[in-house]
């Protein structure tokens, strides 16, 4: 992750060296050009990178382990799209990324909390229900996007950012904010990694064992799904990240939720900081939304491991 972030440092339209970063970092008042870059644009979108790919790699991990479905991904419950939703809306209404971000976040909240009493059957979180409620929430609310969508004029081509998802639009609050929040929900939910592995064992054999089912899939649901609201309503969509790393990281370890969870985020967090670095400076100086190079990179990379390989014994 370190020589991710080194990379992404060192590249883009203004080239700078590393002994130029080290400098920068040591002596920032020695080149305010350099300061400028390194400390209010390239850092910032970094640490962005960090939170969002790490976030989303250990959010798709708990919920594949949570619905005991390999092809889970952190959007699966439909807070995405309640997210996207309220930023589409927002940008509707004409406001300013500040009210962008706060509609967002409420819209995922409103789905969380929907999905999560509606998913409830004789007192009891179901994963099939829950699945099964995300996909439909998703879908009405996706509709109602494209209805907005279709009113919208000036604002279209910010909306449609969002919903492809890019790093561009956020400013250094936000990309610690977002850093802050990522770290400590998924901290706390690396912590709890081995009641995952319980809960993989099946309801009951987990319940014999001591686990308390009820309060442990409600406490996974909703911090996981609000760092998933949090990440949407800063840098909007950005697919097969939180579905293609877990996969790989399974294939890389094992399938112990002790090892998956951390070691998503460290790999989850490259693969945003490289891929944001790429999208940024391959056709320089206009930038291409992230979203969209990782779902370009992660589709044929998660077919192939489809087709050759599986990550679940």
């Amino acid at each position: 992750m370190m020589i991710s972030a080194m990379v992404s440092l060192i590249s883009g339209s203004t080239d700078i060296s590393i002994g130029d970063v080290l400098t920068t970092f040591l002596s920032p008042e020695k080149n305010e050009t350099f300061t400028q870059i390194i400390f209010n644009i390239r850092l910032p979108r970094i640490l962005l990178a960090i939170g969002v790919g790490g976030g989303l790699s250990v959010a798709g991990a708990v919920f594949q382990s949570l619905l005991m479905n390999p092809l889970a991904d952190p959007y699966i419950l439909g807070v995405s799209s309640g997210g996207s939703f309220g930023a589409v809306f927002a940008l509707f209404l004409g406001l300013s990324f500040i009210g962008v971000q706060f509609f967002s976040f409420i819209g995922a909240a409103a789905v969380i909390i929907l999905v999560f009493l509606i998913g409830h059957k004789f007192g009891k979180l179901q994963q099939n229900i829950l699945l099964l409620t995300g996909v439909m929430v998703g879908a009405f609310f996706g509709a109602a996007i494209l209805l907005i969508i279709t009113l919208m004029n000036d604002s279209l081509r910010t909306a449609i950012f969002w919903l492809v998802g890019n790093l561009a639009m956020a400013d250094t609050f936000s990309a610690y904010y977002v850093l802050a929040a990522s770290g400590i929900i998924s901290f706390g939910l690396i912590l709890n990694s081995h009641k995952l592995n319980l809960l993989a064992m099946g309801d009951e054999d987990a319940a014999n064992l001591g686990l308390n089912l009820k309060m442990i899939k409600t406490l996974i649901y909703l911090f996981t799904s609000l760092l998933v609201g949090i990440i949407v309503s800063v840098s909007g969509v950005i697919g097969f990240v939180g579905l293609l790393i877990p996969h790989i990281t399974r294939l890389l370890f094992s399938a112990d939720n002790r090892i998956v969870l951390p070691a998503s985020f460290l790999i989850g967090a490259s693969f945003l900081i490289l891929t944001d670095t790429l999208a940024r400076t391959i056709i320089s100086p206009t930038e291409l939304p992230v979203g969209a190079l990782t779902a370009i990179i992660g589709a044929p990379i998660f077919i192939y491991l489809l087709k050759t390989k599986s990550s679940y014994n």
